[in-house]
């Protein structure tokens, strides 16, 4: 399982538009439309007794937190465009957005923690995967050309808690199946 924040279809439609007639020039692993979001937690192992804790717990997060806008830009690699495994697109956040954000990402994992459960990953970096690379390979052309790219804006106005089922999507990829919707702030 894993806590994010989905963008909207528009969102996700004009980076398809900007991303398609580039991907046949990238032999990369190209995540889905339906595979884009912004991880804020990731839960490896979510034992079905703890499911309710952890929603009571990520819902109180949720409502400290307000909505802020947001945009998919820029763009980068993981770890770097030379030696690079993921291809990822950024965020443009104004500071009250950023700070929201990274709030909104210390409160999922905490709340995940609280209800004994353990949260896979390094420090919280936000972004949306592009693409995996099974090799480390050079993609510093891409990271420019993701650099240039600017999506529309949107209201972060929640999160979503979501199941991954390992293998079950198209071509052998990730089903996700959204468990819960938790809207940001006091409703």
């Amino acid at each position: 399982m894993f806590a994010a924040l989905v963008p909207p279809e528009e969102a996700i439609e004009h980076l398809d538009a900007f991303l398609e007639p580039r991907r046949p020039a990238g032999e990369f692993r190209w995540a889905g439309v339906e595979q884009l979001h912004v991880t804020l937690a990731f839960l490896a192992d979510v034992e079905e007794r703890r499911l309710d804790d952890l929603l009571e717990r990520l819902t109180r997060a949720a409502t400290r937190r307000t909505p802020f806008d947001v945009a998919i830009a820029g763009g980068g690699a993981f770890p770097s465009p030379a030696r690079a495994r993921v291809l990822w697109a950024g965020l443009g956040l104004d500071d009250a957005g950023r700070t929201e954000l990274e709030r909104l990402a210390t409160g999922c994992r905490a709340a995940a923690n609280r209800a004994g459960i353990a949260v896979d990953g390094q420090r919280f970096r936000p972004h949306v995967t592009l693409a995996r690379i099974g090799h480390p390979a050079e993609v510093t052309s891409w990271v420019r050309l993701l650099e240039g790219y600017a999506g529309p804006a949107w209201r972060a106005d929640r999160v979503e808690l979501v199941a991954s089922y390992l293998g079950e999507g198209p071509r052998g990829r990730p089903r996700y199946e959204t468990v819960a919707e938790l809207p940001l702030g006091r409703q």
